[in-house]
């Protein structure tokens, strides 16, 4: 099939152009899309902010993803160009959060899990015209809410290490501010960051460098819950 002009790579996946309303997500690490695609259905139902699905391409491929085409800035790119504060940047991902960890299970049969996205921060952030959208749920699982929030903390500690701009500028704030944002949540316990760190050290997309970075990003994340 066509695929249009590639827009980005990303660690796991190339992000093309098809029009001016879509892009194909093609992943490069999985066999298809299937779970990922149920996933944001099922949120996109409770009116969780995610991308559109759009209808499969002729000649789409099983790692494809036909999705909506966002237009806006990365929250990341906002908080580095400082259109929004680490406070307001904090307070809009622990709202998100939130509001993932209200929706109910989809396949589990304990009512104490919920939906996780397991990799929200910044990057996964755009920030469009009608608000905030959540993308990239490839890593999206159910379970207790308090490992989704050791996740995000530990992936922003982690950034606040790594050497050189953009990683580590006006991430430390930005970390304490969402500690304390997801105080009165539960926040990260020590057992949530144990099983954080557990499931980063085994994601195989990470570098060396950055997986040996782990332990000194959940002594950070300690230092900066309130």
């Amino acid at each position: 099939m066509h695929t249009g002009r590639l827009l980005g790579s990303e660690r796991t996946a190339d992000v093309y152009a098809l029009d001016g309303s879509w892009v194909l997500r093609r992943y490069r690490d999985r066999a298809d899309t299937t779970e990922e695609l149920a996933v944001m259905a099922y949120v996109g139902a409770f009116g969780f902010p995610v991308p559109r699905i759009g209808p499969p391409a002729e000649g789409a491929r099983p790692t494809d993803l036909v999705l909506q085409r966002l237009t806006g800035p990365t929250l990341a790119d906002a908080l580095l160009a400082g259109r929004l504060g680490a406070a307001e940047g904090a307070a809009l991902l622990a709202r998100l959060l939130r509001e993932l960890h209200a929706i109910p299970p989809r396949v589990s049969a304990d009512p104490e899990d919920c939906v996780l996205h397991l990799d929200l921060h910044p990057e996964n952030v755009v920030l469009t015209e009608a608000g905030a959208v959540v993308v990239d749920w490839s890593t999206a699982a159910e379970g207790r809410p308090g490992l989704d929030r050791a996740m995000s903390a530990l992936t922003l500690a982690r950034i606040a290490l790594a050497p050189g701009p953009p990683a580590g500028a006006d991430v430390r704030p930005l970390l304490k501010a969402l500690l304390a944002a997801l105080a009165d949540d539960g926040g990260a316990t020590p057992a949530d960051l144990a099983l954080a760190r557990a499931r980063q050290e085994a994601n195989p997309h990470l570098t060396e460098e950055e997986r040996s970075s782990l332990g000194r990003a959940v002594a950070l994340v300690n230092g900066c819950t309130p």
